[in-house]
């Protein structure tokens, strides 16, 4: 067991690095983490704005999420006590493109309160002054010179001090170019688990739209999922919706630009009996879910860790996907380093 406080390098601020950042700190170690994004949450995604009817919000990456793991279920009831997340009673209803059917399984949803990305700002928080977290920065080349690991950012150049460990929470096609130098063992793990990429596309109405659901899963066309935003706890008036299109769709159509991609899913949305919104905006996730044809079998490895580098992957491309196991994954490797 390691016993003197290391310092920890965590590239990534999605739920797997905040969650293995999270279990580092409480064994006593020094955490930074770096995030190439404005604010740490990854996938787990708020678009907001202002329209003449007043401010807006949409959910545009993960939707919701289930705790079926005892100890992620633990970390959920905390988030709720924190007031950052609650359940989501939805009408859910599914199309498989002739007739609509009620989801014949009971599943507690979970969603971020007042929005996805209250779980990441609470997990913040809760590391406010035990870790640091910087933003805006890309971290882009790792190197491990006298058993130390240094790291350089494309805004920032080579970034200091140098640390104990690294561990990479960033989707698996990122790592591959990462640590191909590095280590070549975990760049040839990731470049064998692929990701797939999303469309969304998020609608504004000035109305409340005329559907008998707040979300559906859909069998056929373009889209995979349609969502009420505003039935979720939390939310604002204003009525909002999220199309998410196929994994299949959307790498068809990756390189389209945002105005046909939305034509195309608005067409989709029509075509179920969804009206006609006010206005809308598109967003491309590049790296949205892990092919399953390339996903590793059940919930392992979890994670991945080298005791010679001290290097370590994680990430929910490693642990079944999902809310929960990227959660697990960032515990996973925080105890594989601790151990």
């Amino acid at each position: 067991m390691t016993h003197s406080p290391l310092h920890i390098a965590v590239v990534g601020a999605g739920l797997a690095g905040l969650s293995c950042a999270q279990a580092l700190t409480q064994a006593g170690h020094a955490v930074t983490l770096f995030e190439k994004s404005r604010g740490a949450s990854g996938r787990m995604s708020t678009r907001r704005g202002d329209s003449e009817r007043g401010a807006w919000q949409c959910d545009h990456g993960a939707q919701y999420f289930t705790a079926r793991d005892p100890a992620f279920r633990a970390e959920v009831a905390r988030w709720q006590a924190g007031g950052a997340a609650a359940p989501w009673h939805a009408r859910l209803t599914s199309f498989d493109g002739t007739a609509w059917s009620a989801p014949t399984s009971q599943v507690d949803r979970f969603v971020g309160t007042p929005r996805m990305t209250s779980p990441a700002a609470w997990l913040v928080q809760e590391l406010s002054g035990k870790a640091e977290l910087q933003l805006q920065t890309t971290v882009q080349k790792i190197e491990r010179i006298d058993s130390r690991w240094t790291l350089t950012s494309a805004e920032h150049g080579q970034l200091e001090p140098q640390f104990d460990s690294l561990v990479l929470a960033i989707p698996s096609p990122q790592v591959v170019p990462l640590a191909q130098t590095a280590s070549p063992e975990a760049s040839a793990l990731a470049a064998g688990i692929g990701m797939r990429g999303s469309w969304s596309v998020m609608l504004r109405f000035d109305a409340p739209a005329d559907l008998p659901c707040d979300g559906a899963f859909i069998n056929a066309g373009p889209l995979r999922w349609m969502a009420r935003d505003n039935s979720k706890p939390g939310r604002p008036g204003v009525e909002t919706w999220l199309l998410h299109a196929t994994p299949e769709w959307s790498e068809a159509h990756i390189e389209d630009d945002a105005d046909s991609v939305t034509t195309a899913l608005l067409a989709a949305f029509a075509a179920l009996g969804g009206p006609a919104p006010t206005a809308c905006s598109a967003h491309r996730w590049r790296y949205a879910d892990t092919d399953p044809a390339s996903a590793p079998a059940g919930d392992e490895p979890g994670s991945w860790w080298s005791d010679d580098l001290c290097l370590g992957l994680c990430g929910d491309w490693l642990h079944g996907g999902k809310v929960q196991g990227a959660w697990l994954s960032g515990q996973h490797v925080a105890k594989r380093l601790l151990g």
